[in-house]
């Protein structure tokens, strides 16, 4: 697609506002989210102010596929460190975290999860997360009904979390040790074996929390894991730390 004029791409932005009627908001929105896949469309579409936009439509009183559409074109601006400070100083996590708790759909809360956790490799942002509200409704989405992209955002999110010394213990309490370890197992798609061994080696940092982690059986996956090179999980597990 041949890259999109400036001029064009800010009056799309500005059909985003809240003056906007919604048909116009929607439109808008699903042409920009088609945009974000590309790296050098991601720096047109900071420059023309698509920010504060995206954040408000994450509100309560937007559709649920807008406010998805929404969540996930911020979790690829987010992939910048840049990005990633201008969206949560928008305000855009409290929202985030009431996608999660809202339940309405699992998509969305896979966009919002995947949101928060490119947020959250920055440590500003992951304390912010923690302080919202956003760890139980994360530990939420590891459980056995969840499809595999909610596993891969969710584990991913953690992962980023976990990376805290001071939000590691939260997210034990939370019960997040024995999903974490049984997503480890075969049958799970190695981006999510890979997102839990991360959050895993994360949180073994806190001698409690490691020794919480082998009690719940994360050993014997972890050497299986070992034993297939060449793997995302298997370098996970050798990442030095």
């Amino acid at each position: 697609m041949p890259p999109i004029p400036r001029r064009d791409l800010r009056n799309l932005v500005r059909k985003l506002g809240a003056n906007a009627r919604p048909s116009q908001q929607k439109t808008a929105l699903t042409f920009i989210s088609g945009l974000v896949g590309d790296p050098e469309s991601l720096v047109a579409i900071d420059d023309a102010g698509a920010i504060p936009p995206f954040v408000q439509l994450l509100g309560h009183g937007s559709p649920v596929e807008v406010q998805r559409d929404a969540a996930g074109s911020l979790a690829h601006l987010a992939q910048k460190a840049e990005n990633a400070a201008k969206i949560a100083a928008a305000g855009a996590i409290p929202p985030l975290v009431q996608m999660l708790r809202s339940g309405a759909s699992i998509v969305a809360q896979e966009a919002a999860a995947g949101a928060l956790s490119n947020l959250a490799w920055i440590a500003e942002n992951a304390v912010a997360i923690a302080a919202a509200g956003g760890i139980p409704p994360l530990v939420q989405l590891l459980g056995s009904g969840s499809p595999a992209r909610a596993l891969e955002t969710a584990t991913g999110a953690l992962a980023a979390l976990a990376r805290i010394p001071e939000i590691a213990g939260p997210i034990a309490a939370a019960g997040a040790v024995p999903p974490l370890v049984q997503l480890l197992g075969a049958g799970f798609p190695e981006k999510v074996q890979s997102n839990a061994a991360m959050a895993l080696m994360h949180l073994a940092w806190v001698a409690e929390i490691a020794a919480t982690i082998a009690a719940a059986g994360a050993i014997p996956p972890l050497v299986q894991l070992l034993l297939g090179p060449g793997s995302m999980a298997h370098e996970r597990v050798h990442q030095p730390h």
